[in-house]
């Protein structure tokens, strides 16, 4: 199993632009123990600030690129945009921009071994049969080997907030039949933003798995509660709780551990958590992610005695 860590969503260069701070920062967060990738995303561009400077830095390592930042700035312009979109120009649009992406991944050095897609629109303007459509184009198209697949978001719940709103798990398996060449994702925190149950996460990651599709869990956390990293049920990219108590995360050894369990023989885990409050500097950045790093392993190398019922549940810590 590979693992991928989230620049971006630990990074400060996505809000204030820093050069040198950036370019030190990847460069030491993809030496850091046990990182085989980095997780990159794709804006309607390589880089919010300078493609060229991304092209000629980014770290000689393996790439999962992400659109869903695009994919949520294009979602809140144009409610019908989307893969899933029952609407012909709103699917035709997204469509459109996963193949600017693939021309820009391409101006990349290295060809990025995953790149992630997401299920807009939001609420009941998507649908399996569009979603299918577009699979279909986008697996037709030459990915120079970067394995596609969906990564899931919270679904729209009725009666109350979402904060993406995208097609069921079981829409999303439904239109992959028939579509060898794109795969499946799972979000730990998403998934808890959904479902708002730690048990109920576990359980969904071993669906995706008994399917044959899934490619990669990505371990992130999620808040019932307000806090410091924002406001509850939020994708707000919580660390492990061990990490940060104050975070109030959900996301722990024991949870994380029952979700690695429950992924069986997955290709790639990640791990996708925001600056604590207060780092600055390129130290205090990568000593979080580091820490949460830690607790990743140990999940991932306790022994399942240890554990006890955290593997049918639990939000200890």
């Amino acid at each position: 199993m590979k693992t991928v860590v989230s620049a971006y969503a630990a990074s400060p260069a996505y809000t204030r632009w820093d050069p040198a701070f950036e370019e030190r920062f990847l460069a030491e967060l993809v030496a850091l123990d046990g990182v085989d990738a980095l997780e990159l995303p794709w804006l309607g561009r390589l880089h919010p600030f300078d493609d060229e400077w991304l092209i000629s830095r980014v770290p000689a390592t393996e790439l999962v690129i992400t659109a869903l930042p695009w994919t949520m700035t294009r979602s809140k312009a144009s409610p019908s945009y989307g893969l899933a979109s029952t609407d012909p120009l709103g699917r035709a649009d997204a469509v459109a921009d996963l193949d600017r992406m693939r021309r820009d991944l391409v101006r990349l050095p290295v060809i990025p071994s995953v790149v992630l897609l997401h299920t807009a629109p939001s609420g009941a303007l998507g649908s399996v049969d569009a979603l299918q459509d577009s699979l279909a184009s986008i697996t037709s198209w030459d990915w120079c080997g970067s394995t596609l697949a969906i990564e899931h978001c919270d679904r729209a719940v009725p009666g109350r907030p979402f904060e993406k709103g995208f097609l069921p798990l079981a829409d999303e398996l439904a239109a992959l039949e028939g579509i060898p060449e794109a795969g499946l994702w799972l979000n730990w925190g998403r998934s808890a933003v959904e479902l708002r149950d730690a048990m109920a996460v576990t359980a969904q990651v071993a669906a995706a798995a008994a399917s044959g599709r899934l490619v990669g869990l990505t371990l992130s956390g999620a808040a019932s509660t307000d806090g410091p990293y924002g406001l509850a049920w939020a994708d707000a990219h919580l660390p492990f709780a061990e990490t940060d108590p104050r975070s109030g995360s959900l996301l722990t050894r024991s949870t994380a551990r029952a979700a690695l369990r429950a992924a069986a023989d997955v290709s790639w885990r990640g791990l996708k958590v925001s600056r604590r409050p207060g780092d600055e500097s390129v130290a205090e950045v990568l000593a979080t992610v580091e820490a949460n790093l830690a607790v990743l392993r140990e999940a991932d190398e306790t022994p399942v005695a240890a554990v006890g019922g955290a593997l049918v549940g639990g939000t200890d810590g």
